[in-house]
């Protein structure tokens, strides 16, 4: 049985090229960065949970809440191939219960803070944003987008970043956890135009205020599905 069963809905995403030295740090044991085009990317994603269950079971008010995160993406060599997955640098949800159980059993690093979204449905324009809530300051992530969406292209950055399948975490110097997520391959939709105003170094810490004045190389929103959380597995 999956550990978690959800559906991930209306994922936006803000690209960035990094030096790889600023995530070296964080690269969990087993596992090394993951390049595309010779670029190390990390990711600063919003969406929305809904559908919850875990093992099985829906949590009373816990079925439906946002998400941000920022993450960076990782690969580790196996007998049958390379497994390609993230790595979550934070990630902020609404729910205590939510950060208690994650930072416990998948020792991830979620911090629980105020959010709130918008989702506007248009005959020529959509608007998705998501916000949370630092420090007495609201930060904000929005789009705006296409109503329609298209298949993802083979060989695209888009595949490379959504394409990741399995969830990686730190635990030691000589252990991490490793989970796997499943999803079917998603459609996107393209953005007309979007916002960020975010203070990355107050959000998650001094290391990445340098995004403050950086510029994304990709933003899309991809409309997400039903996905599974499977149960981990210790790498040491």
């Amino acid at each position: 049985m999956p550990f978690l069963t959800a559906e991930w809905r209306k994922l936006a995403f803000a690209n960035y090229p990094v030096d790889p030295a600023v995530l070296q740090p964080y690269v969990p044991f087993g596992t090394e960065l993951d390049f595309w085009q010779g670029r190390c990317y990390l990711s600063l994603v919003g969406f929305l949970f809904t559908r919850v269950r875990l093992l099985g079971i829906p949590v009373p008010f816990h079925t439906e809440f946002e998400e941000v995160n920022i993450r960076f993406y990782v690969r580790r060599k196996t007998a049958s191939g390379w497994k390609r997955g993230v790595v979550f640098i934070r990630e902020i949800v609404p729910k205590a219960a939510i950060t208690f159980v994650a930072n416990t059993v998948y020792n991830e690093n979620y911090q629980t803070l105020p959010m709130r979204h918008r989702w506007i449905n248009g005959e020529e324009q959509n608007m998705v944003e998501y916000q949370w809530k630092k420090a007495g300051n609201w930060q904000t992530f929005s789009l705006e987008t296409s109503p329609i969406s298209v298949p993802i292209q083979y060989g695209s950055e888009e595949e490379f970043i959504t394409e990741h399948y399995w969830g990686y975490a730190a635990v030691s110097d000589q252990k991490s956890n490793e989970y796997e997520v499943t999803h079917p391959r998603w459609q996107l939709y393209p953005v007309h135009n979007y916002t960020i105003e975010v203070d990355y170094g107050l959000c998650y810490g001094p290391e990445f205020s340098f995004l403050n004045s950086a510029s994304p190389t990709s933003v899309f929103l991809a409309e997400g599905s039903a996905i599974t959380v499977e149960p981990k597995a210790a790498l040491k």
